[in-house]
């Protein structure tokens, strides 16, 4: 894994990281307009930006094709994954704040945290596998533990299942679903199925509903 990340420019570190996101969920690549739309830029600017990190051997894009990470490319956005989710389980366990605030502030720090302090930071905490969201966060070598489960859209009616992983990037979501119950760990059963969503309940009674895009990145297991 790329020690420095810092000769890349901030915006150069977010694209790598979107696209190995997109890795991580199993999809092949990004569109360029996913880089626009993450970036709030025009697509003409985020071309440019692929355009420049092809350059340096970072992506491979092809002409209105996908855009995928070399393994250099990889590496790095690999390290920029480890930044986050390490200052992201700091800023919840050390200095308090809740597990919805933490995303905005990782993603600021990430950027300018030394590799030194990272070092320290993960002793700290007691070399932790996963971030507050459930999140593997990566070893020094790259290398993560692999989350057992399913997305809760794929669980079958009636299922019983343990929460192990929710999305950080909605405050709101992770707000409603902290005061319903849902957190990783949480024990909960698939009780309905419609255009809305996915319905759980969990074992006090209490149910929460997960939008369609929710319910892809909600995972459970038996």
């Amino acid at each position: 894994m790329s020690q420095v990340s810092s000769i890349y420019s901030t915006v150069a570190e977010d694209i790598l990281k979107l696209v190995w996101s997109a890795e991580e969920a199993g999809r092949d690549g990004v569109k360029p307009k996913d880089i626009a739309d993450h970036m709030r830029v025009v697509p003409s600017t985020a071309t440019e930006n692929v355009q420049r990190l092809a350059r340096q051997g970072l992506v491979v894009h092809e002409r209105y094709g996908r855009v995928r990470l070399t393994d250099e490319g990889r590496a790095i956005a690999l390290g920029m994954v480890r930044r986050h989710r390490l200052l992201e389980t700091y800023l919840h366990e050390e200095l308090g704040f809740s597990w919805d605030e933490v995303h905005e502030e990782a993603e600021i720090l990430e950027h300018a945290i030394s590799q030194r302090l990272l070092d320290r930071l993960d002793r700290v905490l007691g070399y932790p596998r996963r971030d507050p969201h459930g999140d593997p966060i990566p070893r020094p070598d790259g290398s993560s533990e692999a989350v057992p489960g399913v997305p809760v859209a794929d669980a079958p009616l009636g299922k019983h299942a343990t929460v192990e992983r929710l999305p950080d990037r909605d405050a709101g979501a992770l707000r409603a679903w902290e005061r319903g119950g849902l957190i990783p760990g949480a024990r909960i059963v698939i009780v309905g199925r419609a255009d809305a969503g996915v319905t759980v309940a969990l074992a006090d009674g209490r149910s929460v509903l997960l939008d369609p895009t929710q319910a892809s990145e909600v995972i459970v297991r038996d």
